[in-house]
């Protein structure tokens, strides 16, 4: 239940549930976050495969980010028109997230929108070619896992909103089994040097989170969204840094 119910709050994937989930069911549902990101990272593999003979890589290379955009409904890319719009307001905390709830979108979220997708195209098209697999995987499902991370770690900035539910729900145990859920996916995917991976990901992805928590008084749904959309670009381009640098002192040594 709770795999398909957070499955429903992150995609746009219909599946059919016998009865509407509580709001504690929702908010317990964040232990699953990262496997909604395997099975994500795994429909991108084969449309991964699917497209690629018969379509240029950087068309599919493209036409894998729209999926993502699609897939999600355009959550998360939302959430970070939002916290770009809100963070850069030079005023209070209670007047920039004032501005995060306005549905108008402003200059600073289109630019950052913008400079998120071209990061993330080049990051992709840079890939190399034995690490395209794993990267697709593990961007969906470490990005999910610094969400729950988000959602545990930092204090809620709002006393309402869809992402408070999840903050009420939040503990130590089902943050230790999404961290769980998310290195065993990850050691299976890219084996050890995904460890250092998930390290440098939650590194930049709490300063990050600092940040945020110190211009808003805490997080909400739109930061988490904001955070997500970063962990998928770092760990498209932290993965192959990883692996070059392990190559190299294999040679060396």
């Amino acid at each position: 239940m709770g795999f398909f119910v957070s499955l429903r709050f992150l995609t746009i994937i219909p599946f059919p549930l016998r009865r509407e989930a509580s709001t504690a069911e929702i908010g317990r549902s964040v232990i699953y976050f990262p496997l909604v990101g395997l099975f994500l990272g795994l429909i991108l593999v084969g449309l991964d495969q699917l497209l690629d003979s018969i379509l240029p890589l950087s068309l599919v290379n493209a036409l894998l980010i729209i999926t993502m955009v699609i897939l999600t409904g355009a959550l998360h890319l939302d959430g970070l028109i939002d916290t770009c719009d809100g963070v850069m307001v030079r005023s209070s905390p209670k007047e920039r997230l004032e501005v995060m709830a306005d549905s108008h979108v402003g200059s600073f979220g289109i630019i950052g929108a913008c400079c998120l997708l071209l990061l993330q195209y080049a990051a992709l098209a840079a890939v190399p070619e034995d690490l395209r697999i794993p990267a697709l995987i593990l961007m969906p499902v470490l990005s999910r896992w610094a969400m729950v991370y988000a959602i545990f770690a930092f204090p809620y900035a709002k006393k309402v909103g869809t992402g408070q539910t999840f903050k009420q729900q939040a503990s130590w145990w089902r943050m230790t089994l999404a961290t769980l859920i998310a290195l065993v996916i990850s050691l299976a995917v890219a084996g050890l040097s995904s460890l250092a991976l998930m390290a440098a990901v939650w590194l930049i992805v709490f300063g990050a989170a600092t940040f945020l928590k110190l211009r808003l008084d805490g997080l909400n749904g739109d930061t988490y969204g904001a955070l997500n959309e970063l962990a998928e670009v770092l760990t498209l381009i932290i993965l192959p840094l990883l692996a070059k640098v392990m190559t190299t002192h294999l040679v060396e040594l």
